[in-house]
């Protein structure tokens, strides 16, 4: 069930707080079936963020091929890359629709900025590799996540309600969109040398 993720908006309301009517979980929609509702069959659907977006590095991955030296000396080589980083969301739909373009207005009109979908960071990075060894590139990209709610209001109760609320949180690349890259070498292993040093 989703009674801890999804609220219906009931009669009462104290002290500025929604008072949550009992839930019938018979009658409960999924997120999915609520959100596919957004200006789908609603008279109003709003996403109302919580707070500044949160900043923070994503985990480094390796990009590019790793770089062997088969020589006895050092030798400068270069890795040429290209990392693609996406949005996603906490309910694990796509953002390519209607609630989609309701979050991407909202985003701009509340941040001043235009919310970035997907970012790809292309380079060529030099790095020095002893003899013997391999070495590789790692790119972390920079993200942001906004929480917040969406509102949806229906001209006609919808399992029993006329007013629903979904917390959702999205992750999308950072307004900058420039990543850490770092790279590492290390001795090859012997199947490394076998495959690569012919």
């Amino acid at each position: 069930m989703i009674r801890h993720r999804i609220a219906a908006a009931g009669a009462v309301v104290a002290a500025g707080l929604l008072v949550v009517p009992p839930a019938q979980a018979e009658d409960e929609p999924t997120t999915r079936e609520l959100l596919e509702k957004c200006n789908n069959g609603t008279d109003s659907c709003e996403f109302h963020p919580e707070g500044e977006p949160e900043y923070f590095q994503n985990a480094e991955q390796q990009v590019g091929a790793p770089t062997f030296n088969c020589t006895d000396r050092k030798q400068r080589m270069t890795v040429s890359w290209s990392d693609t980083t996406s949005e996603s969301n906490s309910v694990g739909m796509s953002m390519e629709s209607s609630f989609g373009e309701v979050f991407k207005v909202s985003f701009k009109a509340t941040y001043g900025h235009e919310w970035t979908s997907s970012h790809t960071e292309t380079q060529q990075t030099n790095i020095d590799v002893s003899g013997g060894q391999v070495g590789r590139v790692y790119h972390g990209p920079k993200m942001q996540k906004v929480k917040g709610t969406y509102e949806l209001h229906f001209e006609d109760k919808f399992h029993g309600h006329y007013i629903w609320y979904v917390p959702m949180e999205v992750t999308g690349p950072a307004d900058d969109q420039q990543g850490t890259v770092t790279q590492s070498t290390a001795p090859m292993t012997d199947e490394e040398r076998a495959a690569n040093c012919g």
